[in-house]
């Protein structure tokens, strides 16, 4: 009998698929930097009544649903190597593992392997004393199980994490030129949402998998936290200027939001506490590099 296992008996990885639901063979499986998942299944069971009777009368599966969410947890080595594919749009395989012991000589494995996975919605922030981070919420088109490691592939750890001091943020035209840096902001957070659609067909054969996996109309907002020491948001929000919003992961890594309108500022004030600015911003653009 195994024990339950804890969240130190788990890791994550994943690969980009060359064709759309499957994982590469051999392939080389890059870790992704937790603090904490969810694998998730959804049968989304179709139900029956009919007359005679007050309780169901058949169950069956409707499309299976695959979702992942991931607490992760941007590293010093690659900060956009998984995050960068809600703009890519890329398929990716996505291993959950749990096993016992080292993991190098892991025992009592068991592998939770989503295939067809796309980014559907991602937030990245970063507090001052904290580490940038993302939730990163994805969708896929199945999911395998098993008791081993992918046969043939190479499983690889990115180091380092990038604390608040190593990130900025810069502001510029609407196009994204003339960038400055802020040096008032506290804590940011930006947000985008590719409103991913399932699509299933009518088949013979794995009719309760979705065919394709859709990207709708794009979402993309943020807000940022100013210390109160000038009234230069309230003034473009109330001039509906735009903007663009450069927001640093590391030194060499960013997410460039551009033609930005401030949407909404406000200004807590309470006992006790010094005032802050918080400005929600909505974009039409943004550049991942």
């Amino acid at each position: 009998m195994v024990d339950t296992y804890g969240a130190h008996e788990c890791r994550v990885y994943f690969v980009q698929e060359t064709s759309y639901g499957e994982t590469p063979a051999d392939p080389s499986m890059l870790g992704v930097n937790s603090e904490g998942l969810e694998p998730t299944l959804n049968h989304n069971l179709i139900e029956l009544r009919g007359i005679g009777s007050r309780d169901l009368q058949a169950l069956n599966r409707g499309l299976r649903g695959a979702q992942l969410k991931i607490n992760h947890v941007v590293p010093g080595d690659a900060p956009i190597a998984f995050i960068q594919h809600v703009g890519t749009l890329n398929s990716l395989s996505v291993q959950v593992l749990y096993y016992k012991g080292l993991y190098a000589s892991a025992t009592d494995i068991l592998s939770f392997l989503y295939k067809g996975c796309r980014i559907d919605k991602l937030t990245v922030e970063c507090s001052v004393e904290d580490f940038v981070k993302a939730a990163v919420e994805l969708v896929g088109q199945d999911v395998e199980t098993g008791t081993a490691k992918i046969s043939g592939a190479n499983y690889a750890d990115y180091a380092g994490y990038v604390p608040f001091h190593s990130s900025y943020v810069q502001k510029g035209d609407a196009s994204g030129g003339n960038l400055t840096t802020i040096e008032r902001v506290t804590d940011w957070k930006v947000t985008i949402e590719n409103n991913l659609a399932a699509v299933p067909v009518i088949r013979s054969s794995n009719g309760y998998l979705l065919k394709y996996l859709v990207a709708k109309h794009r979402n993309l907002h943020g807000e940022v936290t100013f210390e109160f020491e000038d009234k230069a948001e309230f003034d473009e929000c109330l001039s509906d200027a735009e903007f663009s919003l450069k927001f640093g992961v590391d030194g060499s890594n960013s997410l460039l939001f551009t033609h930005c309108k401030w949407d909404e500022t406000s200004l807590p004030t309470r006992l006790e506490d010094l005032v802050a600015l918080k400005a929600r911003f909505v974009a039409r653009d943004v550049y991942i590099s």
